[in-house]
């Protein structure tokens, strides 16, 4: 890729970027675009980035449109982030749900390479074991994402040293991982982890019907990279998402204020969760 993007090119892109994935880029990107889609255009055996967003307009470039929109995914992420909302789950909102005479199903949007659900479901196993009975017909996750490879990733449900060493105790590594296939040196969690989490693609932009409905959504550090009017969008249709009092956790630097008035805002010791309005 060239070493320095044309003002027509990068806002093209950004407004492509922006239109079929709703991540917004800054005025002055261009270095992110171009360590990012550098590999792409290697791939593709493309010379530039008009090369490739005429491309993008034809139908029939399903892969390459994949590969752009996995290429500026950010997909950082590690093990029970932040804390505090794993903590929230076994402590107050878990007890929302004793008793249920089906599943509690939990959402986690924009999943990345599935710390985050696989973290939820140990929190739902710890919470179970601690107290017998209590969800009785147990917990089933479903975790999205808009990147197919992420999606790949999380499937296999292993991870290398270096993606254990990010959050995850001694302690929950010896109680749910074991170790992976082809002594490979990586981990993998162990089934009774992994049955309660299911991957699927989806598209915030785009309708959550087919999803079917949740008494908890986690959507942490995504709405930050969308645009005020997306991210009202999103918002509204979690709250229809959600079974009556159903939660949304979002992030620690996000906020739904002035976004919505679906939602109360419930705050907790620490962290605030929002409780959709019945």
């Amino acid at each position: 890729m060239p070493k320095n993007l044309t003002d027509m090119e990068y806002n093209a892109f950004r407004e492509y970027l922006e239109k079929h994935s709703g991540i917004v880029l800054g005025d002055n990107k261009q270095y992110l675009v171009r360590s990012r889609l550098a590999p792409v255009l290697t791939n593709f055996n493309y010379k530039n980035l008009t090369e490739v967003l005429k491309a993008l307009q034809v139908p029939s470039q399903r892969e390459l449109r994949a590969t752009v929109i996995d290429a500026m995914t950010t997909n950082e992420t590690l093990w029970f982030r932040d804390g505090y909302p794993f903590e929230l789950l076994k402590k107050q909102l878990f007890a929302d749900f004793h008793g249920m005479s089906r599943p509690v199903r939990i959402w986690s949007a924009a999943c990345s390479s599935g710390q985050e659900p696989y973290s939820l479901s140990m929190t739902s196993l710890e919470y179970q074991m601690s107290k017998p009975g209590a969800l009785a017909r147990g917990v089933e996750i479903l975790a999205t994402d808009i990147s197919s490879t992420m999606l790949d990733q999380c499937k296999t449900a292993e991870y290398d040293e270096l993606a254990l060493s990010r959050g995850l105790s001694p302690e929950r590594r010896r109680q749910f991982f074991e170790q992976g296939t082809n002594d490979s040196g990586r981990w993998r969690l162990n089934a009774k982890v992994r049955q309660q989490v299911s991957f699927r693609y989806a598209n915030l932009l785009e309708s959550y019907a087919l999803l079917g409905r949740f008494d908890i959504i986690f959507c942490r550090n995504v709405l930050i990279y969308f645009s005020s009017d997306v991210k009202a969008k999103i918002i509204s249709q979690f709250a229809s998402a959600l079974n009556p009092g159903g939660y949304l956790m979002l992030g620690a630097s996000e906020s739904i204020s002035g976004l919505t008035d679906k939602f109360e805002m419930i705050r907790c010791n620490p962290g605030i969760v929002y409780k959709v309005k019945k």
